[in-house]
């Protein structure tokens, strides 16, 4: 299964914020719309960041409440590592395991058109076992 697969299921909408957004008005989005992830773009619609709930805990460990009044772009990640539709759910899995993160942007002509999560991933990974469980089991009691 392809990344492409996964967005057809799940559908390629994506929450995004400018840079200048200020950490207090990240957390109250991402409690919104109930995800674990902001991807920070420009006004062309790249990927120029990304602040997950674990950047958002790093800064306020650091800096307490002063950090909710401060720009994304302080505590964003910038080196944000993309897929793209032809990335295959293994190497997406290796990709995040590595990387030690759990959202993955898909970008195409460096552009946004999605995003993964470990969640996505792991869902569609244990259909895909189950799937070649109960044919193998229907091949051997058939044998």
């Amino acid at each position: 299964m392809t990344v492409a697969r996964i967005l057809a299921e799940k559908g390629s909408s994506v929450v995004t914020v400018p840079p200048h957004r200020t950490i207090d008005e990240a957390i109250h989005l991402l409690a919104e719309k109930q995800i674990g992830a902001l991807v920070v773009g420009d006004a062309e619609g790249r990927v120029i960041g990304i602040l997950s709930e674990r950047d958002v805990m790093r800064a306020l460990a650091s800096e307490g409440a002063s950090a909710l009044d401060r720009p994304i772009s302080h505590y964003m990640t910038a080196k944000v590592v993309t897929c793209t539709r032809r990335a295959s759910i293994e190497d997406v899995m290796e990709t995040m395991t590595e990387g030690r993160f759990r959202h993955l942007p898909v970008v195409e002509d460096g552009h946004l058109v999605g995003v993964v999560s470990i969640g996505d991933v792991v869902k569609r990974r244990i259909a895909t076992v189950e799937a070649e469980h109960r044919a193998m089991r229907d091949y051997i009691t058939m044998a």
